[in-house]
């Protein structure tokens, strides 16, 4: 009687000119399928309806002995049963592919292959996401591409505008725009439907910067709110950087009391040094680290920056809301602000404190303004120090509004 085929023995089996099948004597209708080439399968033959018929089961060796001695069970037992399991194997292969074209023009998988092929090589690409994510992914991710038309779009941008947002109404605009632009060139529609659709409105410059008391509010408010918000608006506030360099701020990039930023960590692509005053190396100090490779200060999962800023910025704008109507006794409404207001609003208490605009721009990293064109070319100071002294008067004027000491602000020219 021939011997049940073994692990060991199917491995020796060398491949012969002629493909050859070798029925497995433990296992009627069990069959080992040797290629020329020396790859091997398993198949399983019965009949059905008085016909011969035969099923692939696996290839070896993904497909071990026993693995393949259960799958022919299960389809001799289907036989058994009075059904055809070659047939379901098809039926079933029919349903993925359905699946899979049912789910390959659906937005949320179009705008996932965009991130992937285009808006990973791109600067701006983690901002665009998250943006398309944020509006376009949670109004239409389960609707196929061809489904969204004109009126789609326009109603989308009036619903953030009239959220009122809308300068986000006109990003997202801009975004969806290339988006579908990238679907035309791909041939997956034939016509964007946002070609021709205007801004929502004019965009206003923005002057928004937070008051005195609006700063104290925000700082309790950061406090008792704790991390990650409570120190990251904190940061922001001290260090007037952009949002997404906050955000990614790593210990590698810190030595002492500098804050380094590469080139490709800046919107400007330029070099940036960021002195830090001792109030935000104490918030910084105080962030317990969460391990991951990349050494990230501001993250929850160690592999990425924190996001989801929108509702971060609403836990704060909530929270200083309330302490705004516990010392009115009554509710008290505030006047809306973005992360990007606290970045101006640091610029402008430097301005209060009399610091030259040029080590202000400095501080923000602009290459605008006074320091733009041929001042750019043929002046190279750093004005590190300048920069340090302004970021030490901003955090002590901070400071003094927190405690309510800031009647008379020394301006710095005043304090030397």
């Amino acid at each position: 009687m021939a011997k049940a085929l073994t692990t060991k023995w199917v491995e020796a089996l060398k491949p012969t000119q002629t493909r050859r099948e070798i029925p497995d004597p433990a296992l009627t209708g069990l069959y080992l399928v040797v290629q020329p080439s020396g790859a091997k399968s398993w198949a399983v033959r019965y009949r059905y309806a008085g016909k011969p018929k035969k099923l692939t089961l696996g290839k070896w060796p993904i497909m071990g002995v026993a693995d393949a001695r259960a799958a022919a069970s299960e389809a001799i037992e289907a036989v058994e049963r009075g059904d055809d399991p070659s047939a379901a194997k098809k039926s079933a292969k029919a349903a993925r592919i359905e699946a899979q074209l049912s789910e390959r023009d659906k937005i949320k998988t179009l705008i996932e292959q965009y991130a992937k092929r285009h808006l990973s090589g791109l600067k701006s690409g983690a901002t665009v996401r998250r943006e398309l994510e944020r509006h376009v992914v949670a109004a239409w991710g389960e609707r196929d591409i061809q489904d969204i038309t004109r009126r789609d779009v326009i109603d989308l941008l009036d619903r953030i505008a009239d959220s009122g947002r809308v300068v986000s109404a006109n990003r997202v605009r801009s975004y969806i725009g290339t988006f579908f632009n990238w679907a035309v060139d791909r041939d997956i529609i034939s016509a964007s439907p946002a070609q021709g659709v205007k801004p929502v409105a004019k965009e206003k410059a923005r002057d928004r910067v937070l008051s005195d008391d609006e700063i104290r509010w925000f700082w309790r408010a950061c406090d008792e709110l704790g991390f990650p918000w409570g120190p990251f608006g904190k940061t922001l506030l001290l260090t007037a950087q952009r949002l997404g360099e906050v955000a990614g701020i790593a210990d590698a990039e810190i030595e002492g009391d500098t804050w380094h930023l590469s080139g490709d960590r800046t919107k400007n692509g330029r070099p940036h040094t960021v002195p830090l005053s001792d109030t935000v190396r104490s918030v910084l100090a105080a962030v317990e680290r969460v391990e991951g490779r990349a050494g990230l200060i501001y993250t929850t999962t160690g592999r990425s920056p924190l996001s989801g800023f929108h509702k971060g910025r609403n836990h704060i704008a909530e929270h200083m809301a309330e302490l705004a109507s516990e010392e009115a006794g009554e509710p008290v409404e505030l006047e809306r602000w973005t992360f990007h207001d606290l970045r101006r609003t640091a610029a402008t208490g430097m301005a209060r404190l009399g610091i030259p605009v040029r080590v202000t721009e400095a501080v923000l990293n602009h290459v605008s303004g006074t320091g733009g064109g041929i001042v750019a070319v043929y002046q190279r100071h750093d004005y590190a120090d300048e920069k340090r002294a302004a970021l030490d008067a901003w955090a002590r004027l901070v400071a003094d509004l927190v405690e309510g000491k800031a009647d008379n602000v020394v301006r710095i020219g005043e304090a030397r």
